[in-house]
Order: C-alpha cells, then structure tokens, then sequence
C-alpha cells in the first residue's frame, strides 16, 4: 500500500497505530472515571485488559509491518514526495528516539502495573490493600501512555504530514 488510510504516504499499519494512539488516551480516561468516580472497578480491569491486549496485538502487528514488509521506518519515510533532506530524516530519527523512551517503558509499565492488580485484588475486584501501590503504578502507566500516544503523533507529524 502506496498511501495509508489517512491520505499520506504511510503504511495501512502505521495509520492504524496513528488511530490507536488518538483512541487510547479518551478510552483511559474513560477507564478512570469508572474507577474513581463511578467506583466501577470490574469494568475498569475489563476495559484495561481488554486495551492492553488490544495495544499489543496493534503494536505487534506494527512491528511485523514495519520490520518485516518494509524493511525499516526509513524506507516509508523515503517514499514520501518531496523527498527528505539528510537533516530533516536526522531531525524525524531524534522525534522517533524521544518518543521510544516512552513507548518501550508504557507495555513494561503497564503488564507490572496489570499482573500485579490481577494477583492482589480480589475477583471481583474492590479496593484492598494493593489499592495505593496500584494508584502509584497507575499513574505512572497512564502518564508514560499519554506521552507515547503525544510524542508518537507528533513523530507522525514530522515525518509524514510536515
């Protein structure tokens, strides 16, 4: 595929990652609410399992796209019309470095932050006495999710649409 979804020169996998990011972060706020306003913690745990699966599957399906049919970022961004200069493909390496440093850390945060709920809570789930180191880890997943989904549209934006 020549153009993604999106009508820019990307990959169909690299725009559903693009629509995964925008979609995510609404969806853990949402995930949120049900905790700490409604106190619906079953349907938090649901609505957190059900996304982390759905992440990796993406990301997973990201990966094989991106390493294995294309052979690498480079060679889609290489694609684009006007070409990159050497600076501007140097400048788009830096964004996609700065925005790896939270995309590696979210899915480790977020499976410690997951096995750890599903061994400490009960089921079905109510608060407990992993309730504040479930907070702290939390909170810290959520914050790593929301830079990755921020730094990874703007690495989109630097390397596809600008």
């Amino acid at each position: 595929m020549s153009r993604g979804f999106l009508g820019y020169q990307t990959s169909l996998m690299l725009d559903v990652v693009v629509c995964a990011l925008v979609l995510v972060v609404p969806l853990v706020i949402l995930s949120l609410y049900l905790v700490k306003v409604r106190h619906n913690y079953l349907w938090h745990r649901n609505l957190q399992i059900l996304l982390g699966v759905t992440l990796l599957v993406a990301v997973g399906a990201f990966e094989i796209d991106m390493q294995l049919v294309h052979g690498g970022w480079e060679n889609i961004v290489s694609r684009r019309e006007p070409s990159r200069s050497p600076e501007e493909m140097q400048t788009i390496r830096y964004f996609l470095w700065f925005h790896l440093c939270f995309a590696v850390t979210t899915p480790v945060l977020w499976i410690i932050t997951m096995q750890k709920a599903l061994k400490h809570f009960p089921n079905p789930p109510t608060p407990s006495a992993h309730s504040h180191s479930h907070k702290r880890l939390g909170w810290l997943s959520t914050i790593d999710l929301v830079m990755t989904s921020l730094t990874g549209l703007w690495w989109y934006y630097v390397a596809f649409i600008r």
